[in-house]
């Protein structure tokens, strides 16, 4: 496809989602430029300016950000500087280059007291440092206003090629480690394979503003936990906590929402189908990960 896609740049592209996204790009016979912290650090808008007018990219993916949750209570300068100024340069460019600007956000922009999924123009409320400075990052966009710029939502991401649930429950579990999971925080988990190509699919439809997107289902990472260990064959037990009881172990953690399903209806009538069940989605990522550790 022409136009949206004569000169793509991943940025943050060496992580989990980046990777994804380079593979669904390749599929549809996209080269794109890989580009991560060492060759532009988005908190420096001269190193963002030098980018664009280097490449003048018609479609930018952005992925570069600080998602490690806990962190970001002790790091909220630096996730405020890459989540949400970082972000604010990529739209500032990308208005001045009249590039198609696709950012991914998170459902940690919402409270969690929602009695259904929640939908792209629901009332937004982050409980933790991480999603203030995401929520940060979309009001960057939205102020900037570059034109064609869409905002993906999403949720437990797991994926190959980074550090994710189910890869550190899998470690933990092979390495004899006693399981505690909570039990009372539901949610929907998103396989980066999935996410990329819904993206794509939303981007080669133009799509502009916030859009949800993530796995068909819901659980609690109890629930996911035993899937996982399901998935890979492993038999250990899994004790079931309650988030009270993981902050009184762990009490520097970051407050996560409740509940934080994402409702997807806005993309899926837009690309004209559903996402698959996350189960699905997990076994695929087991399949690929037994795969790649017999290589």
């Amino acid at each position: 496809m022409s136009g949206i896609y004569d000169s793509v740049i991943v940025s943050g592209g060496k992580g989990m989602l980046g990777h994804a996204l380079a593979d669904a790009l390749r599929k549809r016979g996209v080269e794109p430029l890989i580009v991560d912290r060492e060759e532009c650090d988005i908190t420096s808008r001269q190193q963002v300016e030098q980018l664009f007018q280097e490449h003048r990219p018609t479609l930018l993916l952005n992925c570069a950000a600080h998602t490690q949750v806990d962190k970001c209570e002790d790091e909220q300068e630096l996730a405020n500087a890459i989540n949400g100024d970082g972000t604010g340069y990529l739209a500032e460019a990308s208005k001045e280059y009249g590039t198609y600007f696709t950012h991914f956000s998170t459902d940690f922009v919402f409270n969690g007291q929602s009695d259904r999924p929640y939908r792209p123009d629901d009332v937004t409320d982050p409980l933790s440092a991480y999603g203030k400075s995401k929520l940060n990052g979309e009001k960057r966009i939205q102020s900037v206003n570059p034109g064609n710029w869409l905002i993906v939502r999403t949720a437990w991401l797991f994926g190959r090629y980074g550090a994710c649930f189910p890869d550190t429950i899998v470690k933990l579990a092979k390495a004899g480690r006693q399981l505690s999971i909570v039990n009372d925080q539901i949610g929907c988990p998103t396989y980066t394979v999935d996410l990329a190509e819904t993206t794509l699919d939303l981007v080669e439809r133009k799509a502009k503003g916030v859009f949800h997107a993530s796995n068909l289902g819901i659980i609690s990472w109890h629930g996911f936990t035993e899937a996982i260990l399901r998935a890979f064959q492993i038999n250990v037990p899994v004790a079931s906590i309650s988030t009270a009881q993981w902050l009184a172990i762990r009490p520097k953690q970051a407050i996560r929402p409740a509940y934080s399903v994402l409702d997807c209806t806005k993309t899926d009538q837009l690309i004209g189908r559903s996402a698959r069940h996350w189960q699905l989605a997990l076994d695929e990522y087991a399949a690929a990960m037994a795969e790649a550790d017999k290589h």
